[in-house]
């Protein structure tokens, strides 16, 4: 009797589901994600028990176990593992103290991610301020040799569009250690890429050239970027002492975590939701990117708590080890290459969770763009009206080769970079309620996608 209950109530959930108008489907997920404290409770235990889940760390693969428990609650048909090889990189004792004729004062310094370390001695060597790699080339070995690089370029705050602030700058941390390299540098120390003015210093990946001597590379903290420039301006013979005695290890395995609702009509059709499950080593990984892949979670949450049947299948995917070397987006498309899936379309949230703007889409034609831009009436009521060209993420932009339909939440992100990739990204930064109206909002875009064929 029990069974025939269950089963008629899920039947009913249905075939509302189905002769309700989108509004009506839409206003029931926003309702659903506005009161329902799921998701909180999922982001408060990665940020609180998983804190520095940096691929190849303990805390990673236990943020693994959490996820693949929250997406069974959630009600996804399936869930499982999928292997993916990440670096094992670690952190180790970290000091960094400007010495002029002014005095000295310790830095708020973070080793970058997979960079060489100092040893455990540290080192030591006269500063030098750059903002341009071409000034490295202007100055040459003669000049270079023996110092450590300071790049001082800062995020240019006239930009209102914060990503491309930063696109403008993070070059110094990510190329900027090969790049002083060519020239004897022994050592740099880079401001931190952010919009902010404060002491976290923010930290991310460095990338080094084959056939160039690999040198520490540290971030510092933008606020104690401002003291060593104008420290160096009255003392051009200022010395940085650095210790970062971090170390590269053998790669190892870690694990995205799939969870699948399956499709009703057409099965081997895919609609993947994802955001990275990694996070900085210094960080609570809050919007970067605890938050998106909570948004994901809920995506499976709500269509099952409503009855949603989705004609494709909606795949929710924590991602592996976007911050360091993104293999868990190619692992994630390779594998769906060897399975021979087709994938219709995918969405990454890795921009934050303030509050929703709307969404871009990428790699689609004029004629499917007007399509999609007309569902912005749906989302109006939400205030979300931001639908444009061009859209996508580091972790779906793999599946582009199977044609997928590339989609990038949009929230508000003024503040988002007062956060990423420092100490200052914790579970408190976030309001509940502007990451759940980017949850309602995402579930619901997947399923007017879905429903109406766009």
């Amino acid at each position: 009797m029990r069974y025939i209950i269950t089963l008629l109530f899920s039947l009913s959930l249905f075939l509302t589901t189905h002769s309700q108008a989108p509004e009506e489907v839409i206003k029931s997920i926003f309702n659903d994600a506005l009161t329902d404290n799921t998701a909180e409770e999922h982001l408060l235990y990665l940020c609180k028990n998983t804190k520095g889940r940096i691929p190849g760390s303990q805390e990673a693969l236990h943020a693994v176990r959490y996820t693949m428990g929250a997406l069974k609650e959630a009600g996804a048909d399936t869930v499982w593992l999928q292997e993916v090889p990440v670096p094992h990189w670690k952190r180790g004792n970290e000091l960094a103290i400007l010495k002029s004729e002014l005095g000295s004062i310790e830095l708020t310094i973070s080793a970058l991610g997979l960079s060489v370390g100092t040893g455990p001695d540290g080192l030591e060597g006269n500063l030098m301020e750059v903002h341009r790699f071409e000034e490295l080339k202007e100055m040459g070995e003669g000049e270079i040799e023996g110092k450590i690089i300071f790049f001082n370029r800062p995020v240019d705050n006239t930009m209102l569009n914060t990503f491309s602030g930063y696109g403008g700058a993070v070059n110094q941390r990510i190329s900027g250690a090969s790049e002083a390299a060519k020239y004897g540098a022994k050592a740099v120390i880079v401001r931190s890429p952010t919009q902010a003015m404060h002491d976290f210093v923010h930290t991310g990946v460095v990338r080094y050239q084959e056939n160039i001597p690999e040198i520490p590379a540290v971030c510092v903290s933008p606020h104690d970027a401002e003291i060593m420039s104008r420290w160096l301006k009255k003392d051009k013979k200022s010395v940085l002492y650095l210790l970062s005695d971090c170390m590269n290890y053998p790669d190892t395995i870690s694990y995205n975590v799939i969870g699948e609702i399956r499709g009703n009509e057409m099965p081997g059709e895919y609609i993947t939701v994802g955001g990275h499950l990694d996070a900085w080593d210094i960080s609570e990984g809050a919007h970067d990117d605890g938050g998106g892949c909570v948004q994901s979670i809920e995506t499976i949450r709500l269509f099952t708590e409503l009855g949603i049947k989705p004609r494709r299948s909606i795949r929710a995917v924590m991602f592996m080890n976007e911050e360091m070397t993104s293999t868990g987006g190619a692992v994630y498309a390779d594998e769906a290459e060897k399975n021979g899936e087709i994938h219709y379309a995918a969405l990454e949230s890795d921009r934050g969770v303030l509050s929703p703007l709307g969404f871009g889409f990428g790699n689609a034609d004029n004629e499917r763009l007007e399509q999609l831009f007309s569902l912005e009436k749906y989302f109006r009521p939400y205030g979300i009206r931001y639908f444009a060209r061009g859209g996508g993420g580091s972790d779906i932009s793999p599946l582009g080769r199977f044609g997928a339909l590339q989609i990038g939440y949009i929230p508000d992100t003024q503040r988002y970079f007062w956060f990423h990739h420092s100490a200052n990204d914790t579970f408190e930064q976030v309001n509940i309620r502007e990451m759940q109206l980017g949850s309602a909002a995402i579930a619901s875009l997947i399923y007017l996608i879905d429903m109406y064929d766009l």
